[in-house]
């Protein structure tokens, strides 16, 4: 075995750091053992640690010097020993959304994800956001109710703007003894956008949609907790502003309708947002969350009688340290499920007994969720379900519900779970009903989404899981053999993007000098020898478990440190199967908890009468490398032939995007002048590594009338491009030609108007953005394109053409303030950044004397929308006045205001819908 260097983070006390020289498979061992009392395990330590020094190991004996003086797993832990601290998590800012109020807006941990989604993104829009698929039980037997009633809510009272809301927080709350939901906080609302404290009431059933008048209430947050416990409901901690992390607690009473702010005493709550909590009993368990300072892993306990905190010490497999996860209570248990590290999307799932005080990492079959934070979960009767969350899948369109009595996970797709973003949303049961209010998402590529309230009947859960128990233990069985093992590294994550490394570049796996081996046993044993090798870390992740080809045994890839420990201690030989002792009896009890040692579970393994054999399969795989890799090493040999400093790699892309079939580069990568020297060999070897048959560098857009683009074509004869897009067809000249991503969401939703009867004027008509929505999914009579760049006129003609509406459209070329028709038009669009103002008499001058509707563009600072807004509103009414001898008698009003994307640090590009009606 060849000891490599590596740094490992120990998990007791978290933040402390060991350098050793050890493989990864023994440090994992290690540490999963001093975790444990050390001096109740010292002989077994002893033990290991002869076997590490007959092995030739190096630095073992230091590790175990480390843990011995922190024997803390079970006895008290300081506050600052759960908390793992940004700067050494690496990976994705997960506080990053202190740049802005929008909270989820650019820079943010979603909208970082959001963004790495562009392809996924692209095709849920194009959708719907989501392909409402039919609701299949692949495994079970067929069942004729199979599918799950969803409807809007259609709200009265309150305007339904308040709901507009993310990162609020909901649960039932009794009322004359009828059951409402109650949602506190959140940032969203109505007119700007900011962090909310209202207390709104929602009967479900009628839609009547309440504010709670309170004369004290607590602060806007959001990313807090609203927790349930007898008639009383309380809000624990969130986020009042990029510095404000809060601690308090207060608690509403039904009877009272007062909130009132609660001194709590004992041990000491740190601020957090982004944590999770859930009731048992009369005490309120809360875990995890982000502060300014990093990321919680501790469990803290609120009892709701004596007003005291408490820090929890707990025996089991205690989670990492996580923010956006969810966890809920489930008779004396709670569950938890996902949220984010710091680094990674998870997909974990946890139980925690609040009798016994003990985690339990849960071993479940079916399809388990993929890794994902921001998301809901839910119990209803015997069934768990998690919906939504951050990274977006086709897959967070379903609600997948776990069999809490036979630990089987199956999905449900929801059709209109296909038009919402549920992301921070919120889920409360009542009765048989799922109400989910809230979520939804903003950054820069497809703008601001808020989520309309809905719910899903679940009466039918339990008939489409009623089957006998002979028949789901077949099922149990069959998906304990044929599952595959969880994901690692960046599939976890779930972001399809061009950043993203292949997971073969991280390490070897379970490859030995002998090549890479898989421990071969009869499937009667398989659930044994998974929970056994998962327990203990021996199962290789970065492979699959699969069957013989006879269909008679299980293979399950193993990594070295098993294979050592099985080699020293069981003289198992590589094919050749073993002939080991006495079989054993195995029931689950022998691996409940933690009390299994390392020796009985081999021995356990050992009586399976399995058989060690190279992974031919994985053999004949070449492992892949990410694209960075092989640019570095492809770029890196030409600076070395051509004598060329290598700090010059630094200045290699990371990151970069895909217009039709050219790869554009950002215009920061490759700027020193030396390249220059190199360019003709060095940009083929760029495009190899990319798999590129074009490629460009991007530059500003220039800021003149024609908005010329100023990319750079490095690799290919012409910068004429075709981009697919909600089912249309854009082809221009990018070197040109500026295109605009990032106005994916305006465009469907002006595809999405009904224009069947309507002449459009288009006064800003670029290469037809939202001309040929205009006409090919909005169905409009006639519309009338206006533009004044010679380069973007081409395209657009060439688009009018390509998509077949060329019949329907005529191109006015030069300025519109010239060009543009007068009295025609039903509705005129006003695409122009920064500001379209220059254009507002014409835009009032194409429409018709009845009046019509304007959509006009423009980038506002979010603290003056309002003043913006009624500008907007002020200036059409003057112009309209001023039009003509007699002026035009219209009434102009604000009939939306959509809120694209944010165009800069609190720079929000906005589309107001005005509409002008005769008087």
């Amino acid at each position: 075995m060849v000891a490599i260097r590596c740094s490992i983070r120990m998990e007791v006390p978290l933040g402390q750091t060991g350098e050793l020289v050890v493989s990864p498979e023994y440090v994992r061992y290690l540490v999963r053992t001093a975790n444990c009392k050390m001096e109740a395990n010292k002989k077994r330590m002893d033990q290991f640690l002869d076997l590490l020094q007959t092995k030739g190991l190096s630095g073992s004996s230091g590790l175990l010097n480390n843990c011995n003086g922190s024997n803390r797993h079970k006895g008290a832990k300081k506050n600052d020993e759960y908390l793992v601290n940004k700067g050494t998590n690496g990976g994705n800012n997960c506080d990053a959304d202190d740049r802005g109020d929008s909270e989820i807006g650019k820079g943010s941990l979603e909208a970082q994800y959001f963004e790495t989604q562009d392809s996924t993104w692209s095709k849920a829009v194009e959708h719907g956001l989501g392909n409402a698929k039919r609701f299949t039980l692949e495994k079970l037997p067929q069942n004729k109710n199979c599918h799950l009633s969803t409807a809007a809510l259609k709200i009265s009272g309150e305007p339904i703007e308040k709901l507009f809301l993310w990162g609020q927080s909901s649960c039932v709350f009794t009322v004359g003894g009828e059951q409402q939901v109650l949602t506190f906080g959140g940032f969203g609302g109505p007119g700007r956008h900011s962090r909310r404290n209202y207390s709104l009431l929602l009967d479900y059933k009628s839609c009547l949609l309440k504010e709670m008048i309170i004369k004290e209430s607590p602060s806007p947050r959001m990313g807090h907790t609203l927790t349930s416990v007898g008639n009383s409901t309380y809000v624990i901690g969130g986020r009042g502003g990029p510095s404000e992390i809060l601690d308090d607690v207060w608690a509403l009473q039904s009877t009272e309708n007062t909130w009132l702010r609660l001194e709590c005493s004992r041990d000491i709550f740190r601020p957090r947002h982004r944590h999770a909590a859930a009731a048992a009993a009369s005490k309120i368990y809360v875990f995890g969350g982000l502060s300014n300072e990093g990321v919680y892993s501790c469990m803290n306990i609120f009892d709701t009688k004596s007003k005291q905190w408490r820090m929890l010490t707990a025996a089991g497999e205690w989670p990492c340290a996580r923010h956006s996860h969810s966890l809920v209570s489930y008779g004396s248990k709670l569950f938890m499920f996902g949220g984010h590290d710091g680094q990674r999307a998870l997909n974990d799932f946890y139980s925690f007994d609040t009798t016994t005080l003990r985690w339990n990492r849960e071993s479940t079959n079916g399809g388990t969720p993929s890794p994902r934070f921001s998301h809901c979960m839910f119990i209803y009767k015997n069934y768990l379900g998690i919906l939504g969350g951050c990274p977006i899948t086709e897959n967070n369109q379903e609600v997948t519900l776990l069999n809490l009595n036979h630990g089987v996970w199956f999905s449900v797709s929801i059709p209109l779970l296909s038009q919402c973003l549920c992301v921070r949303s919120s889920s409360v049961v009542i009765e048989d009903d799922l109400v989910i209010l809230g979520g939804g998402a903003s950054c820069y590529a497809f703008g601001t989404k808020f989520n309309e309230p809905i719910t899903v009947d679940l009466h039918s859960v339990e008939s489409m899981f009623n089957v006998d128990d002979n028949k789901f233990g077949m099922l149990i069985q069959s998906c304990d053999v044929m599952s595959t093992v969880d994901l690692s590294g960046d599939e976890q994550n779930g972001i399809i993007g061009h950043d993203m490394k292949s997971q073969n570049d991280a390490g070897s796996g379970g490859f030995t000098n002998s090549g890479p081996l898989v421990l071969q046993l009869e499937k009667k044993y398989a659930k044994l020898a998974k929970d056994i090798l998962k327990k203990f870390g021996w199962l290789d992740l970065a492979r699959k478990v699969r069957v013989s080809h006879d269909n008679s045994h299980v293979l399950f890839p193993v990594n070295e440190a098993f294979h050592v420990l099985s080699d020293e201690h069981i003289k198992m030989e590589h094919d050749d199967p073993c002939a080991l002792g006495e079989s054993l009896a195995f029931t689950e009890k022998k691996l409940a908890g933690d009390n299994l040692s390392l020796l009985n579970a081999l021995k356990m393994l050992s009586s399976c009468n399995g058989s060690f054999l190279k992974d031919e399969l994985a053999i004949s795989r070449k492992p892949s490398k990410s694209p960075q890799t092989v640019m570095k090493e492809l770029v890196s040999s030409l600076l070395e032939t051509k004598g060329m400093p290598s700090r010059l790699l630094e200045q290699l892309p990371t990151r970069w995007e895909t217009l039709g079939d050219i790869i554009i580069l950002p215009k920061t990568c490759f700027k020193d002048p030396l390249w220059e020297s190199v360019s003709e060999e060095l940009w083929p070897l760029v495009a190899k590594s990319l798999s590129a048959q074009r490629l460009a560098r991007q530059g500003k857009i220039m800021p003149n009338g024609t908005r010329d683009s100023t990319l750079e074509l490095l690799l290919g004869d012409n910068g004429w491009v075709t981009h697919h897009e909600n089912g249309i067809r854009y082809s221009l000249d990018a070197t040109k030609c500026m295109f605009s991503s990032g106005n994916r969401s305006e465009k469907l939703r002006m595809g999405q108007l009904n224009c069947r009867d309507e002449v459009v004027v288009d006064l800003f008509a670029g290469i037809g953005y939202f001309v040929i929505p205009f006409l090919v999914k909005a169905n409009a009579k006639f519309v009338y394109a206006c533009e004044w760049n010679p380069h973007a006129v081409e395209a657009l003609r060439r688009n009018v053409h390509d998509n077949n509406v060329q019949d329907r459209c005529m191109i006015l070329e030069g300025d519109n303030r010239v060009t543009a028709p007068k009295g025609v038009a039903d509705r005129v669009c006003l695409g122009l950044l920064p500001s379209s103002e220059c254009s507002w008499v014409t835009a009032v001058k194409a429409l018709r004397v009845e009046g019509g509707i304007m959509h006009i563009h423009g980038n506002v600072n979010d603290s003056d929308e309002t003043r913006w807004l009624d500008n907007v509103v002020e200036s059409i009414s003057n112009i309209a006045k001023a039009h003509g001898k007699n002026g035009l008698s219209w009434n102009v009003s604000l009939e939306h205001v959509e809120r694209v994307k944010w165009y800069g640090p609190h720079i929000r590009h906005l589309v107001v819908d005005v509409r002008c009606r005769p008087i």
